[in-house]
């Protein structure tokens, strides 16, 4: 019998961040390997990735990581992955061409290669397990979801999914195929649970596109259209309803323009000649021919937007007559920034329009769309997934309906142990799994802490203390100076900064009267101290940062004796005697020549 585990180490009670290791016998299997963007609170911070310092205690055992599509939920953590474990990755074409995308531009891995192109027709053999793919519909083209064949039943992970009866060619999903892996019996079903709220259908992506068109052929002016640059079906209705109303597309965002072409080499995206052209061409066109294109950096297209409304585009300036138009549905995580940004481009002077306000777009299942895919798959035990806890909650709730029983359904936490023993799935042991912020170049220095000094310093500012003293005869050498920032207008709280000297003066001339004189004694009695007294005055926390420096009134040269300042006096004359010398036999030579 197969010993099998199952840990999640992302994409369960939060949005994004998809994770999961799949441990059969003596090999790890990687599901997916991806980033979330960071909630409000998380201050600086760029992306937040799975803590995988578990998988460092056994790291010889994983067999490779098996990516179902190219989003960043799915692939933005793998060039960090990579620095740590040198092992194969598997996916579609397209999927491994966006990771290559991703991994080159990390400097640390831009060099590794060890890629592999898989499709629904590959068999991977792994000693007791084989590893099969089948095709999923999704905002990508070319997602797959992965089965795990073992002696005790298979595994599915059916990675992000929807059904849509009018998808083609690489967005289809291969409904035979899917019967045939419930038939031969899974054991467990690892699924997607994003779209477990939607109760009504999702809007087709056919009738999308033509939403996309009439938009265009109902706004006379300038379209500034945000997507996100990895929803490749997105990018085509845009491309197409351009084409179809007489317009030039203008590409704004550098991870647009290295999707795009990867995407057109690849024949994922069809371009007609002379449809995307330069910025500075556009200018020379009537704003009802342009349409720009936009994404950020990582392809979010709101902190973008947020830039050109508040006048930060050196290339696109908003006006009367603009129309932004919002074709992604931004995140729960989004929410925040996403009224932000719609009211600075209405200051801006431009209309806005939100795609998810008139259509539901998601590329997610909805709850018909989940319990289809149990009906196709019959599992006995459901794991579900990529959510938050009540999106997976309600996901039990449809298992329940359809004949699943509630105790092989098991709502996880990152760092549970679902482990098969004699027969049943139960959840074990726990691993200390958590999230590793990536900020900067930075990865995984920011603790909480640094992000707990942030939010204090955003809300309540700086107090800065600085202070000289003569430890030796116990006395003050310098008033002590007071610098704020953030905290209170100095100039009109100048009591306030008299009084904290005050206070800081008697504090530290206290700790200099002790027997025993210590540095961090002396700094933490100035911050408790401090601390209380500005919050009695003011209500507030500042961080308090005290600087005490000492000053050293007897340098050592006036310690020497008087026998050792002749000694280095009688030395330096002789040095100048020699030198003399010198400079004396060289003329010398000189005149004998």
């Amino acid at each position: 019998m197969n010993d099998i585990k199952v840990i999640p180490f992302g994409g369960v009670r939060e949005n994004g961040k998809n994770m999961y290791a799949v441990e059969i016998n003596e090999q790890i299997f990687i599901l997916d390997c991806g980033l979330k963007y960071p909630e409000n609170e998380l201050m600086g911070i760029d992306v937040v990735i799975p803590d995988w310092s578990y998988l460092k205690e056994h790291a010889d055992q994983i067999a490779g990581v098996f990516l179902t599509q190219g989003h960043a939920d799915a692939i933005g953590a793998l060039p960090y992955f990579l620095m740590d474990f040198q092992v194969p990755v598997f996916g579609s074409k397209l999927t491994i061409e966006l990771a290559k995308l991703t991994v080159k531009n990390n400097k640390q891995v831009k060099k590794f290669n060890d890629f592999h192109v898989v499709d629904p027709n590959t068999e991977i053999d792994f000693n007791d397990v084989t590893i099969t793919f089948f095709s999923t519909t999704h905002t990508i083209p070319q997602t797959l979801g992965i089965v795990l064949h073992t002696a005790e039943g298979n595994i599915v992970y059916t990675g992000d999914f929807k059904f849509d009866q009018t998808a083609r060619g690489d967005y289809k999903t291969n409904l035979s195929l899917l019967a045939q892996i419930g038939d031969e019996g899974v054991l467990l079903l690892l699924s997607d649970s994003a779209g477990a709220a939607i109760t009504g259908a999702n809007t087709r992506e056919k009738d999308i596109a033509e939403y996309i068109r009439d938009t265009f052929e109902n706004h006379d002016g300038r379209i500034v259209v945000g997507s996100v640059a990895s929803n490749i079906m997105r990018v085509q209705q845009i491309l197409n309803a351009a084409v179809a109303t007489g317009r030039k597309v203008v590409l704004s965002g550098r991870d647009l323009e290295q999707i795009i072409d990867t995407a057109i080499k690849l024949g994922e995206i069809q371009v007609p000649e002379d449809t995307l052209i330069k910025m500075q061409d556009a200018a020379e066109l009537d704003p009802n021919e342009v349409v720009i294109l936009v994404t950020g950096r990582m392809g979010e297209p709101l902190k973008a937007l947020n830039s050109i409304a508040n006048g930060e585009d050196q290339d696109i300036q908003l006006g009367e007559g603009d129309l932004v138009f919002v074709t992604t549905t931004p995140s729960y995580a989004m929410e925040t920034m996403e009224q932000k940004v719609t009211d600075a481009l209405y200051r801006a002077g431009a209309a806005v329009k939100f795609i998810g306000q008139d259509l539901n777009p998601s590329g997610h299942a909805n709850q018909n769309d989940e319990q289809l895919m149990l009906n196709f798959m019959k599992p006995k035990y459901l794991m579900p997934i990529q959510g938050e806890y009540r999106l997976l909650d309600q996901h039990a709730v449809l298992a329940e309906e359809v004949g699943i029983p509630k105790e092989n359904v098991f709502l996880m936490n990152k760092g549970d142990v679902l482990t098969f023993k004699d027969g049943e799935f139960y959840i074990g042991d726990h691993v200390e799994v958590g999230n590793t912020m990536i900020d900067g170049i930075g990865v995984g220095d920011i603790g909480n802490i640094v992000l707990r000094d942030r939010r204090i310093l955003s809300e309540d500012g700086i107090f800065v203390v600085v202070a000289t003293i003569d430890r030796k005869n116990k006395k003050i050498v310098a008033r002590p100076q007071i610098t704020s920032r953030g905290f209170v207008f100095v100039k009109t709280n100048r009591q306030l900064m008299k009084q904290s000297a005050d206070l800081v003066e008697k504090v530290i001339q206290e700790d200099l009267d002790q027997k025993e004189f210590d540095w961090s004694h002396l700094k933490q009695n100035v911050r408790d101290k401090l601390n209380r007294f500005l919050f009695n005055q003011t209500k507030r926390h500042p961080v308090i940062l005290p600087v005490i420096m000492e000053i050293n009134q007897h340098p050592k040269h006036k310690n020497r004796s008087k026998k050792d300042q002749d000694n280095a006096k009688s030395s330096v004359k002789s040095k100048k005697q020699h030198s003399s010398r010198g400079r004396g036999a060289k003329r010398h030579r000189a005149e004998n020549k």
